[in-house]
């Protein structure tokens, strides 16, 4: 099955990269794609930090992320830097954990100064871990992402995370053609078979 996973790096639930983050995933249903989510926070804290693979957290975390099309990683940026949270969880990931998939990074902070922890900080890390297709990315400072519920996102942003979502949609559906081409193709032989029957 084709899905997009979303991992969101807050340590908090009302973070202006988790708010981020729920826009893209009601983007991408909107758009037709399956999306699975993980909230690092909400692993096994114990697990995380001791790289416990066996924990059923970690377990089941890692095989969403290995059986996604596409990764969407968000998280809020901390002294120029992605979250420690999210740290641990990339820690845990194998080396080739992003290898053939789309890779989109997003995260906020406090000052447009910020804006190159994406490149400089995450992207090396998603390219380490395997990632070949990083998307551009979406930086937003934080007046620009209320995180009250049912307060709407600056406008520039959400026109960014909307053609990232539209760049994710149209890569997952070629994607899933793709996948599905060989039984389309066989189905097409043996219909055109059948009908050469039908009509000898």
């Amino acid at each position: 099955m084709t899905y997009a996973v979303t991992i969101s790096g807050s340590p908090s639930a009302a973070s202006r990269s988790a708010r981020l983050l729920r826009f893209v995933e009601s983007e991408l249903v909107e758009a037709g794609i399956a999306v699975r989510r993980i909230d690092i926070r909400a692993l096994s804290p114990a697990a995380l930090l001791a790289a416990d693979t066996s924990h059923d957290d970690l377990r089941h975390a890692l095989a969403q992320v290995a059986g996604a099309q596409a990764v969407v990683v968000a998280t809020p940026v901390y002294k120029a830097a992605y979250s420690g949270l999210l740290k641990a969880f990339l820690d845990v990931l194998p080396q080739d954990g992003l290898a053939d998939k789309l890779v989109a990074p997003f995260a906020t902070g406090g000052s447009p100064a910020h804006l190159l922890a994406l490149d400089y900080a995450l992207k090396p890390v998603l390219s380490a871990l395997g990632a070949q297709h990083i998307l551009r990315g979406v930086f937003a400072v934080d007046q620009q992402v209320p995180k009250e519920e049912g307060a709407v996102l600056d406008t520039a942003v959400a026109e960014r995370l909307g053609a990232t979502v539209d760049q994710l949609a149209r890569w997952l559906h070629e994607r899933e053609v793709i996948r599905q081409w060989p039984a389309t193709a066989a189905k097409e032989v043996r219909r055109a078979r059948a009908a050469a029957t039908l009509a000898a």
